[in-house]
């Protein structure tokens, strides 16, 4: 990738909210990086983004396309609505560019997969914003599951309830540009975790899924400003049972309104050895020995450096070094393919089946 001292150059497509945690993780790697173009349907909020953290020089845009049409463009950072994650992504791709797209990977199985194979036709890097993973707690519990500590992991939990936490800003409220509501917009971070964490990508051939849009159009306190119900097209919560062909079980949970004590975002996994419980950055991991129960909490690691900054230095370096990506491209798409197959369940009032282990 680099030839000789020469910096990475990185266009961004999609200059708003999220947009700033990449840019600004970008920003305190000078010397390996340089954003170079900016691309937004908003031509003010490219233009902003390229006077605060563009390379001198750095081109606007309002049309991506024009963008990829670059030549000197390395890789590119998508940070656009959901709906737009697969074919920018595949458009990329078939420009030369290595993808970092932000997260959900895309609305549909079948658009993730097709991101999928469009990497590897063109042997160009592709990864997916699943910051969680590069915490020190989550590093650590990944080696623990790795070397056997907890055993086999049977059972896990995939937890992202909030209790009045919905967006109300952009277009998260649309079913249309976002494909659903709190499942694929936070459930798909603790069902990525949870499955890294489990190491188990195995095929899903059951799954039943149950969606809610109770607290929606009642209004009343929000986190974030009270939302306008006649907007507010997706869920609220949603529930999902997955039986994977290992045989382990995954409970998914997620909500931005739901009537519970206190927000939960992590994983719970139980094996054969030992468990573990992380929820809300704090790490317990439940053991037996000598007759007695314990459960036992890391002291935690002390860091100024976010889960973005780490998640953008990786990739870079990745991109810069020929690494492979710690978010691999096929385990985002299981992650969307599961989030489908629970909204499905819940449209159809149905389980959702696969094709059974040949």
């Amino acid at each position: 990738m680099r030839r000789g001292k020469k910096k990475l150059r990185v266009g961004i497509i999609g200059v708003g909210g999220i947009s700033k945690v990449h840019l600004e993780g970008y920003a305190k790697l000078p010397d390996l990086v340089e954003v170079v173009a900016f691309c937004d349907i908003i031509p003010e909020r490219a233009k902003t983004g390229a006077e605060k953290y563009g390379a001198p020089g750095a081109k606007v845009f309002t049309d991506y396309r024009d963008l990829l049409a670059m030549k000197d463009l390395d890789a590119v950072d998508i940070c656009t609505p959901n709906k737009l994650h697969a074919p920018m992504t595949i458009d990329a791709l078939k420009s030369g560019k290595h993808v970092f797209c932000e997260k959900p990977m895309a609305i549909t199985s079948e658009e993730a997969d097709a991101m999928v194979k469009t990497a590897k036709e063109t042997g160009l890097k592709l990864s997916v914003g699943y910051q969680s993973r590069y915490s020190d707690d989550a590093q650590l519990l990944k080696r623990m599951v790795s070397e056997g500590e907890l055993g086999k992991i049977y059972y896990a939990e995939a937890l992202a309830l909030r209790r009045r936490g919905v967006p109300t800003w952009g277009v998260f409220l649309s079913k249309e540009m976002q494909g659903g509501g709190p499942l694929i917009d936070i459930g798909t971070h603790s069902l990525d975790l949870t499955l890294w964490l489990m190491g188990d990508y195995s095929k899903p051939v059951t799954v039943l899924g149950s969606s809610y849009k109770e607290l929606a159009p009642l209004g009343g306190y929000n986190a974030w400003g009270p939302w306008d119900p006649k907007s507010y097209e997706v869920e609220d919560s949603a529930f999902g049972f997955v039986k994977l062909e290992s045989g382990a079980t995954v409970l998914v949970k997620a909500s931005w309104a739901l009537n519970i004590e206190k927000d939960e975002h992590g994983s719970v996994l139980c094996g054969t050895k030992g468990g573990a419980r992380f929820v809300n950055s704090v790490l317990t991991i439940n053991k037996e020995g000598n007759n007695r129960l314990w459960d036992i909490t890391p002291v935690p690691t002390r860091s100024s450096d976010s889960l973005y900054d780490r998640e953008i230095a990786y990739w870079v370096d990745c991109l810069i070094n020929n690494k492979e990506p710690l978010v691999k491209a096929e385990e985002a798409a299981q992650v969307t393919r599961i989030l489908e197959m629970i909204y499905k369940s819940s449209e159809t009032n149905k389980a959702v089946e696969t094709s059974k282990k040949r």
